[in-house]
């Protein structure tokens, strides 16, 4: 089984990488340029026109290795299915700011709505078609606490929450699908102990893809991965949580998304109690920006926050 995951994430780099130039070649052509906002850190202004929607990369290559490897038992196509259900979600904003060039995209009724009714269909499959059952594990401890038909509500929120929080991160060159190889090579390992032979192959060609995505995503970036990635990447590491029983777990593993979040919430809290800025900048990643240091300093040093984050899930589960 192990062998399995590491295949499907070495089969996932391989085609992130092939893929690469030539979808960066096409959002060229259809000069799919990101427009960067001028209230951001100055720096970002020269990445203006860098091709975005780049999540299609590693959504391909995610896609090849799981039908290739996947098991016939419908768990991981219809997870797949409702990963690229958000992707679809966020490709349809990414296109109507960068290729109609309409700035506002989805309007925000129209995208988390759309967010919404996919996480309450990923709950209601999860019990029934999928046969996940209802409890959660509580972190920390050996309890499982029993949701019944309150669970789709908890599943729809976990979903909005981390796309909207992976989306968030996604703010640096690499940062997004930096620390969301962490996170899935977290829940390649929660798979393996779960004897999880499907959700090993997801969450290991998302690892893989990832890391693919990165040899063009990397600082310099040549390619951005939009709301097609971001969107995508949130729902995967949502639906693994879902699956793997660790809903409360995941803001420990994923806990650079809750800080990123957070920074975001708390900066809005504090300006309007006090008028004053809390954080120079949010996303919490522009704070650091801002003190001096360098994007790949940030990047790297989010990353490894990423790697201890992850372990320390993996350790609330052994108590």
């Amino acid at each position: 089984m192990m062998e399995q995951g590491l295949w499907a994430g070495f089969l996932a780099f391989i085609i992130s990488v092939i893929l690469g130039p030539p979808v960066i070649k096409l959002l060229q052509s259809l000069r799919a340029g990101q427009v960067v906002r001028r209230d951001g850190p100055r720096t970002h202004l020269g990445k203006s026109g860098t091709p975005t929607m780049g999540g299609i990369i590693f959504l391909a290559a995610m896609t090849v290795a799981i039908v290739v490897l996947a098991p016939a038992d419908g768990l991981t196509l219809t997870l797949l299915g409702l990963t690229w259900g958000y992707a679809l979600l966020g490709l349809a904003d990414d296109a109507l700011k960068v290729v109609w060039r309409r700035p506002l995209g989805l309007l925000a009724r129209q995208k988390l709505g759309g967010q919404v009714l996919l996480g309450l269909a990923a709950g209601l499959l999860a019990m029934g078609f999928l046969g996940r059952g209802t409890e959660v594990a509580i972190p920390f401890t050996s309890w499982r606490w029993d949701l019944g038909w309150y669970y789709p509500l908890l599943a729809a929120l976990l979903l909005v929450s981390t796309t909207n929080a992976v989306n968030l991160t996604d703010g640096l060159d690499g940062l997004a699908a930096g620390v969301t190889f962490w996170v899935a090579l977290a829940y390649l390992l929660l798979s393996l102990a779960a004897g999880e032979v499907g959700l090993a192959i997801l969450a290991g060609a998302l690892a893989g893809g990832c890391l693919g995505f990165l040899v063009y995503n990397f600082y310099p970036a040549r390619v951005f991965m939009g709301d097609t990635g971001s969107l995508a990447l949130g729902a995967a590491v949502g639906l693994l949580s879902i699956m793997t029983r660790t809903e409360l777990v995941l803001p420990i593993i994923g806990g650079v998304y809750v800080l990123e979040a957070l920074s975001v919430i708390l900066q809005v809290f504090f300006f309007r109690l006090t008028g004053r800025r809390l954080f120079r900048m949010s996303p919490l990643h522009h704070h650091f920006e801002l003190l001096g240091w360098p994007e790949t300093r940030v990047v790297l040093f989010f990353w490894a926050i990423a790697a201890v984050m992850a372990g320390l899930g993996l350790f609330s589960l052994t108590l």
